[in-house]
């Protein structure tokens, strides 16, 4: 092979001049394209008592709202269309401690809804630049600066005011179209925060009247998704993975930024321990953070459950 020059092209370096410029193309698509391909996923779940009617949940995750992310705040707003029963927010809201005004103002018509949420670490710490080297060892440590604290509060307080329910660390029961919902929330296991609250206390045939256990969490560790399992959940909600944010096409996932396996790091699965069985949908997220604002074969979602009958 040679150039116009008449001189010889080292194969080699071709070869690396290709895949150079492959990377920055697929860079480019994902930061450009795919991260902001918003899509719905639909998934249907046999959880609610004998005869009910379907009842429909649409589950929020790591939207990572930042100023000026005017695409990501129309697709938000249009949600409302789908006029579900119930919204469940599992946490990460934020990655820019100015952006929790341009939050609120997206899940404003969500917000007409009844809505349940749990926090994750980027609803108390805005993101800090990392080696992302760590992030595909799927390693964590402490960040070497410390994070800035975000007004938390002041976010959640503007979901309450809009009657959303606060799940960290806590239990509640809701009467939803006529089906008792019993609601567990923990803090974000990513942080190490979760406590268990168990279930509500109701009336004295609770254990027999027709209702659902709904867990929430976060991070989908290992350990939280054991004890909700074995605490009779009919259903488990959670988030954090990205799906893998950087996927390969074909294989899926490379890390699921915790101890879930990569292949479990987004979509409904059933998860086993001692002996009972949980669905589980890990949410493949909304956002990326700031400092990593790219996506791979792995779309942005919300996802839509439809609950039915058992």
């Amino acid at each position: 092979m040679r150039a116009e020059s008449g001189r010889s092209v080292n194969p080699w370096l071709a070869g690396v001049g290709a895949l150079a410029g492959l990377g920055a193309g697929c860079i480019a698509y994902g930061a450009l394209i795919e991260r902001n391909w918003f899509d719905l996923r639909r998934e249907t779940v046999p959880v609610l008592p004998v005869n009910s009617a379907p009842f429909r949940v649409l589950h929020l995750s790591d939207i990572h709202m930042d100023v000026r992310q005017k695409r990501k705040s129309d697709w938000l707003r249009s949600l409302a269309d789908l006029t579900p029963d119930l919204v469940v927010n599992t946490g990460d809201n934020l990655t820019n401690p100015k952006a929790i005004d341009p939050l609120l103002e997206a899940l404003e018509p969500l917000m007409q809804f009844p809505g349940v949420f749990v926090p994750g670490s980027n609803d108390y710490y805005a993101p800090v630049l990392k080696n992302p080297a760590i992030y595909l060892r799927n390693k964590h440590s402490a960040p070497k600066k410390q994070p800035k604290k975000l007004d938390t509060a002041r976010m959640h307080a503007g979901f309450g005011a809009r009657g959303w329910i606060e799940m960290t660390n806590r239990n509640q029961s809701l009467s939803l179209n006529g089906i008792r919902f019993d609601f567990s929330g923990v803090d974000d296991p990513h942080l190490k925060r979760e406590r268990y609250a168990g279930w509500p206390k109701g009336s004295t045939s609770q254990g027999t009247a027709p209702h659902v256990k709904v867990a929430l969490t976060h991070a989908p560790y290992q350990r939280v998704l054991d004890h909700f399992t074995e605490a009779g959940a009919d259903l488990i909600l959670a988030g954090h993975t990205h799906g893998g944010q950087l996927c390969i096409p074909g294989y899926g996932a490379l890390v699921s930024n915790c101890d879930l396996p990569t292949w479990r790091a987004k979509g409904l699965n059933d998860w086993e321990s001692k002996g009972l069985t949980t669905p589980v949908n890990v949410s493949g997220g909304i956002g990326t953070s700031r400092f990593a604002p790219v996506r791979f074969a792995c779309r942005p979602e919300a996802v839509l459950l439809e609950l039915v009958s058992r």
